[in-house]
């Protein structure tokens, strides 16, 4: 039994690994719409995340102007950086720009990191992931030796299209980014993860804690989400509750749920009872 349990617990604190690097948090955070920078510094640092995804073009314009910015103001010894393509519309303007994701990283020392989030958004109302210029900035980045991490609808289809051209992950959205409404695509996110055979990464629409939780009882990787803590009336507490949730919810995926049944089952024995 002892053995069994070192076992579990083993498995439930194995860290998340995309492209053979090894990452201790399943929990990565976006870095926009804080009120200022102390409170995105101190959200992230409750979080305990390890992977912290930066928009290429704001951190860029930000740094033009001269003012204090997260690329600055995080210890990226202990983080890694995720550059984004958010903002590109086409896959040419993505592929332009994750190559200045690229030279960022080396920039604060990742000399080895080519991770991308690749976004493609033509929609500016939705903001909804365009699945054919994901597909073809994807294909060149992969050929450029890029670990990619595209963000997609949760479309099963293209997330195996992409999985077989050689993405690191894929990253379903779970609803339009920034609404909170949480997972409103639950089936489709199951079959993505259950015919996946690379890290599902749950990204966008997330609101709250129970909601990143729900998201590891599904069977998910790891959950990446921004708005929900950046939003919050209190920051730093919803990024401890996000990371407990994440760790929580992982913990009973592994457990494995009690079945679902139509009826009820005593949870106390009958024998020893007498009824008149």
């Amino acid at each position: 039994m002892q053995k069994k349990f070192l076992d579990f617990v083993e498995l439930a604190t194995q860290p998340l690994v995309i492209a053979n690097k090894a990452f201790s948090s399943r929990l990565m955070l976006g870095t926009g719409k804080y009120r200022n920078l102390r409170e995105a510094q101190n959200s992230i640092k409750a979080s305990q995340a390890s992977i912290i995804t930066v928009a290429i073009r704001r951190a860029q314009n930000i740094k033009s102007i001269g003012k204090s910015n997260l690329i600055d103001g995080l210890d990226w010894t202990k983080l890694w950086l995720l550059p984004n393509t958010a903002g590109c519309q086409t896959a040419e303007e993505a592929i332009r720009v994750a190559s200045l994701g690229r030279e960022m990283a080396k920039k604060i020392g990742q000399f080895d990191n080519n991770f991308v989030k690749l976004e493609v958004i033509s929609d500016s109302k939705y903001l909804l992931p365009d699945p054919i210029g994901t597909l073809k900035a994807a294909e060149y980045l992969v050929q450029k030796q890029f670990t990619v991490l595209p963000y997609i609808t949760a479309d099963p289809v293209l997330a195996k299209q992409l999985e077989d051209i050689g993405c690191a992950t894929v990253m379903p959205l779970g609803s339009p980014i920034g609404s909170g409404q949480g997972l409103q695509n639950i089936y489709n996110l199951q079959i993505i993860i259950d015919n996946a055979s690379i890290p599902v990464i749950v990204d966008a629409g997330i609101g709250t804690a129970s909601e990143a939780s729900q998201v590891m009882e599904l069977g998910a990787s790891a959950v990446l989400l921004n708005t929900a803590i950046a939003k919050a009336k209190y920051p730093v507490f919803m990024a401890e509750a996000m990371k407990l949730s994440v760790m929580s919810g992982r913990t009973a995926y592994l457990a494995g749920r009690m079945k679902k049944q139509l009826q009820a089952q005593p949870s106390s024995p009958n024998y020893g009872l007498s009824f008149k």
